[in-house]
C-alpha cells in the first residue's frame, strides 16, 4: 500500500507547481517619491517567466513599479494556480479561491546586456512549447484539443513581449520568502531550504491545459463522475477536474447534501495514479486507461458486459 507521502505532494513542491504553471503575477512595490520610500503599495499583473528557478519579471515601461523600485527594490509576487475556464467559474459560485503563493524578495533591474538574455529565453520557452505541443501524440492532443488556446497557453500569453508595440523594462526577483495560501485563505510560510530541494512537477507546465481541456470536453466530465462512483463510492450529479500533478489528480464533485436530500453540495476527491507521471503522455495514457476501466466496472455491475 502506497503511504501518504508517496501520493500527496510536500507545500514546498506545490508552492513549486504553481510558480511553473503560471505565466502571470501580480507584482507588490512600495510607493515612493524623491524623498524616498512611503507605506502605501502599488500593484498591477505582470509576465514572468522561470530562468533556473527563478522568477524574470517584464514590467512595463511606463508603469510605476519602474520608479518605486528604483526607490526601494523591496516587493512581493502574487501568484494563482490555473483555474481556466469552467473551473474559475465553479470557484466563484462557491466562494472557493485557488490555491496561491505570495513571494517576497527584492526586484532587481537586469543590465541591458542581461535584458537581451532574459529577452530570448522567453523566444525559447515559446519555441518550446509549440514544438512540443506538436510532438504530442493522438491521446495528449485529444485531451487538450478541448482547452482554449488564449487562456491556457503559457506561449500564446508571452508572445505579446516579443511581439506587441509595449517597451518593457526587466527584472530579476530573488526571493526570500514563500508563502502557502489554500482555498480558504489559510496561509503556510514554507521554509527556504524546503522550498531549495523541492522541484516543480513534471506536468505544472500544461497544468492549465490538462485541467482545461478535460472540464469543457462533456465525454471526460461523465467519467469524472464515473471515476467518483466507481473508485470513491461517491454518486455525484456533476463533476470538474480541479488540479493536477505526476501523482494524482484533484476533482470536485458535486454530491447530495448530509443536511437536506434535495440539496446538493461540492466535495473534493483525490485520485491517485497507479505509476507516477513523468510527462503528460503517461499521465494522458493512464487517464483514458482509467476513463475504459470505470466504463468497464459500470458495464459489468449492471449485467450488460
Amino acid at each position: 500500500m502506497k503511504t501518504k507521502k508517496a501520493t500527496v505532494l510536500t507545500l514546498a513542491q506545490r508552492c513549486k507547481n504553481i510558480l511553473a504553471s503560471n505565466w502571470q503575477a501580480q507584482l507588490n512595490t512600495i510607493k515612493a517619491d524623491a524623498k524616498g520610500s512611503k507605506q502605501d503599495i502599488y500593484t498591477s499583473k505582470v509576465k514572468y517567466i522561470l530562468k533556473k528557478g527563478r522568477p524574470y519579471i517584464w514590467v512595463p515601461e511606463k508603469d510605476l513599479h519602474n520608479v518605486n523600485t528604483f526607490i526601494d527594490e523591496r516587493g512581493s509576487l502574487a501568484v494563482t494556480s490555473p483555474f481556466p475556464g469552467t473551473l474559475a467559474n465553479l470557484l466563484r459560485s462557491m466562494k472557493k479561491f485557488p490555491a496561491r503563493i505570495a513571494l517576497t524578495g527584492d526586484v532587481i533591474p537586469l543590465k541591458e546586456e542581461k535584458t537581451q538574455l532574459a529577452t530570448e529565453s522567453v523566444r525559447e520557452v515559446i519555441l518550446s512549447e509549440q514544438r512540443m505541443m506538436k510532438e504530442f501524440s493522438y491521446t495528449v492532443s485529444g485531451v487538450l484539443s478541448s482547452s482554449n488556446l488564449i487562456t491556457t497557453s503559457r506561449s500564446e500569453n508571452l508572445k505579446e513581449i516579443m511581439d506587441g508595440d509595449q517597451r518593457y523594462c526587466v527584472y530579476r526577483f530573488n526571493v526570500s520568502s514563500w508563502m502557502f495560501i489554500d482555498g480558504q485563505g489559510q496561509s503556510q510560510e514554507v521554509d527556504m531550504e524546503d522550498m531549495e530541494i523541492a522541484k516543480a512537477d513534471p506536468l505544472a507546465l500544461f497544468s492549465a491545459k490538462l485541467i482545461d481541456g478535460i472540464n469543457q470536453s462533456e465525454a471526460r466530465r461523465r467519467a469524472l463522475i464515473l471515476f467518483c462512483l466507481v473508485y470513491m463510492n461517491a454518486n455525484t450529479r456533476d463533476a470538474c477536474l480541479l488540479s493536477v500533478d505526476s501523482k494524482g489528480f484533484d476533482v470536485l464533485g458535486k454530491v447530495p447534501s448530509s443536511v437536506t436530500t434535495d440539496e446538493y453540495q461540492w466535495k473534493e476527491f483525490r485520485f491517485t495514479l497507479k505509476e507516477e507521471a513523468r510527462d503528460v503522455e503517461t499521465f494522458c495514457r493512464q487517464l483514458v486507461e482509467m476513463e475504459e476501466e470505470a466504463v468497464k466496472k459500470v458495464t459489468s455491475n449492471s449485467g450488460l458486459a
